[in-house]
Parts: C-alpha cells; structure tokens; sequence
C-alpha cells in the first residue's frame, strides 16, 4: 500500500482545489476549513439543544416564541426535559407580532411537565414507540445487521401479519417515531410496517469511523431488515424514506440483490443529490464555494480520509440521482415542500421531470423539511393510502 502524501504535498493539492494560486499556508486554512465542513456534515450529533422557548400554558393553548417553524401552520411536538417528555400542538390561533409570540392549540401532554421554559421543537408530532403513541400492537424486534442486533419495531394491519411489507427508514440524526406518521395509511391498505434503524443511530451498534456515509453504507443495515422481513414471509416490499433515509433508500434500490422485491417507494423530503444539499449549506453559511469543494474532494479521496475522518470514501456523485435518473428502475411517490428550507426540492423536482414514467410528485407548498405531513396530514395520508393500495 502506498504511503499518504506529506502535510506540504496535502497543502499543495489543497491550493491547487481552490484556484491554484493560494500560498501554501493560505492552502492549510482552507483545508482545515473543509475538514472542518465536512466533519460537521459526516459526524452525528447526540445533543439536540433546546430551540424554542414557551411563555404560557394554558389548559387548552400554549403561548411559543416566534421562530421560523412555530409559525408554520399545522400539527407539531415539543420535546420537554431533554426529550423525557413530550407534548403535541396543533394549529395558531393568535400571532402577536409586537410581543414576538405566537399562540398554538395544545393538544395534549403524553410524557413529562409542560411549562414555561425552554423546550424543542418535533416535527415528527409523536414521541414515543407505535404501542405506546398510536395505540398499536407492536413488536420490538432486533434482526441481524452488519455490525450487530439493529433494533426494531414491527407492526402488523389488524387482520394480522401480511406477505406485503413496508419498510421505513428515518433521516439523519433522526429517531425512528419520524415514520410513524405513515403507519395509518400504510396499515390501512394491508402493510406490515418495519421501522428499522441503522449504523449510529441511538443505541445502536456504530460504523468504523462512527461517521455517516450519507446512504452509501447505511443501505446495508437496511438491506438486512429486508432479508429479516423476507424470512417473516414477505414477498412484496414497499421502501419509505424521509430526507437522507430517501438517499439510503436509492441507494439501497440501486446496490441490494433484493432490489428486485420492491414494488414502489415512497419518499418524503428526500436528499436526491448530496451535492446539492452541501452547496445550499454552504452557501447558508457563508462558506467559499472552493472550500465546500474541496470538502467534497477530501471525503471522496483517500488522502482526505483521515482529516475528514471516515473508514470508506464518500463519493457523492454516486449521490445525484438527477445525473443517474436513467438507472432508476421502481416507481416512486416524491412529496417535497417548495418551502423546504433544508434539503432544497430543486433536484426532486428534476428528478420528477426527468422521469415521469416512473415518479409521481404533488404539488407541496408551505412545509418545511420534512413536515409535509405536518402541514395537510389528511392530504398527505390520502395520497400514500391511494399510492399503495
């Protein structure tokens, strides 16, 4: 094996990423910078800070400051306590722009102590397992991943477990109740739901770097609760994907041998090209475009590996699904927000143009990243319930 390149030659390479000109000092910030952005882009974050605070509680109302996403119409969580407890709201009734507070219907407190405070914001509406949030028989199950026993949930249509099983996979940094909002229609139409986790999930075993591959090797911790619903009886998969569980999915449609058990796929504010997703960040916070470069150069390279600190490369062209629609083979329902603030809609709505013989992609409006189902709820599960019956 050949040795890595010296700090001097990495510095050179680095000024020849960002315009060829730079000094070779100039060239070590820059690459410091992009390891830095790509670290924060590949490393997950088990603290969640607080994010909003809460004024009042009423006994049917809770008075929020404004922000970006208390404002936004629709069902949405509160997580209390560090996420020990946990409280559901509905839609604004008052919006008081002088006090910089906003009004919301609460709709009940299922764990913990709701007051004023501080508190986070959930777009996921439950907080807790299927049994114990929707009042549904469920399994918690472990199945044979790659680098362990992934936990699991398994949830059967009240005529009992079926031969037709969908498999759901929640984002980045996510946790699992994400999903849960597709269960009623899924169920509905005769599914069995399996709410998988994979590598550096909460609990679970962690990959070799404890780093995301944004999809590239999480596929395989999904790809083995396929075989394990496979050995349950399944016969017919449906794959659901919310954000960067979206680019695990086509991944996973792309490289599984048991690709050719997927019948359709539906997707939900998904990541269809990496690429795109880092340029918006980067952009968002004012990175120079050469360093978002070469942040992507160093995670794809292997002389970047250590600095980025990943086991394999993250190749992210192989991420763009726009460039590669022609390889997709599965029809698909796309729902993506235009207002989506996080993962731009832009290369889905490519995605969708590029093959309409295969995507189906409503019109979404007003949502943010992945609250599509928060916004229009019995819109959203009309569609998936028509979608896959």
């Amino acid at each position: 094996m050949s040795r890595p390149p010296s700090r001097a030659k990495v510095a050179a390479i680095a000024g020849a990423a960002v315009g060829g000109t730079a000094t070779v000092a100039s060239a070590g910030g820059s690459l410091a910078a992009a390891a830095y952005f790509a670290r924060r882009v590949l490393t997950p974050d088990p603290f969640r800070p607080d994010d909003v605070v809460v004024r009042e509680v009423e006994d049917d109302a809770v008075v929020l400051d404004t922000t970006a996403e208390t404002v936004v119409p629709g069902r949405y969580g509160l997580w209390l306590d560090n996420g020990r407890g946990h409280a559901r709201l509905g839609d604004v009734t008052d919006l008081d722009a002088a006090a910089g507070t906003v009004r919301r219907v609460l709709l009940g407190v299922d764990a913990g102590r709701l007051r004023p405070g501080t508190a986070r914001w959930n777009g996921y509406f439950v907080g807790s397992p299927p049994d114990e949030s929707l009042g549904l028989a469920t399994e918690h199950v472990t199945y044979d991943g790659e680098l362990g026993a992934m936990p699991a949930w398994v949830v059967p249509p009240d005529t009992g477990p079926t031969s037709r099983w969908a498999v759901l996979v929640h984002g980045r940094g996510a946790r699992r109740e994400e999903v849960l909002r597709a269960l009623p229609p899924l169920l509905g139409q005769g599914w069995t739901c399996l709410v998988p986790t994979y590598r550096n999930d909460e609990g679970v075993p962690s990959g070799p770097d404890r780093r995301y591959a944004l999809g590239l090797s999480e596929w395989r911790d999904v790809d083995a609760a396929i075989e394990y619903a496979v050995a349950r009886g399944a016969t017919e998969i449906l794959l659901g994907g919310w954000s960067m569980g979206g680019a695990i999915v086509l991944q996973l449609l792309d490289r599984s041998p048991r690709a050719d058990l997927v019948s359709r796929v539906v997707l939900d504010a998904p990541v269809v090209d990496w690429g795109d997703v880092l340029a918006h960040h980067a952009r968002s916070h004012h990175v120079p475009r050469p360093v978002g470069s070469l942040a992507r150069v160093m995670m794809r390279q292997r002389w970047g590996h250590r600095l980025v600190g990943v086991h394999e490369g993250v190749d992210l062209a192989l991420t763009d699904w726009v460039r590669r629609a022609d390889e997709l083979r599965h029809p698909m329902l796309l729902v993506h927000s235009a207002d989506d603030e996080f993962v731009p809609f832009g290369p889905s709505l490519a995605l969708a143009q590029a093959r309409a013989d295969l995507v189906t992609f409503p019109d979404w409006r007003v949502a943010r990243h992945c609250k599509e189902w928060n916004t229009e709820p019995d819109r959203w599960e009309d569609l998936v319930a028509d979608y896959v019956a």
